[in-house]
């Protein structure tokens, strides 16, 4: 698996992530797990999504 998600990507989506998963235990609703997704995809620095559509948010290496 080749990285595909930089550090200010990350950072939101752990953001993001936290937010979802706060909204869900505040409402009481299950939907919140889908914060799990954002946080998951930042710790891994791989996000599925990106791939088919070429998408990278890493810097460019310099050679």
């Amino acid at each position: 698996m080749k990285k595909n998600v930089g550090s200010t990507d990350k950072i939101i989506r752990i953001i993001l992530g936290l937010a979802i998963g706060a909204a869900g235990v505040y409402f009481g609703s299950w939907l919140g797990l889908i914060g799990i997704i954002p946080i998951a995809t930042a710790f891994m620095s791989f996000c599925p999504l990106y791939a088919p559509f070429g998408l990278n948010t890493c810097k460019k290496e310099q050679a």
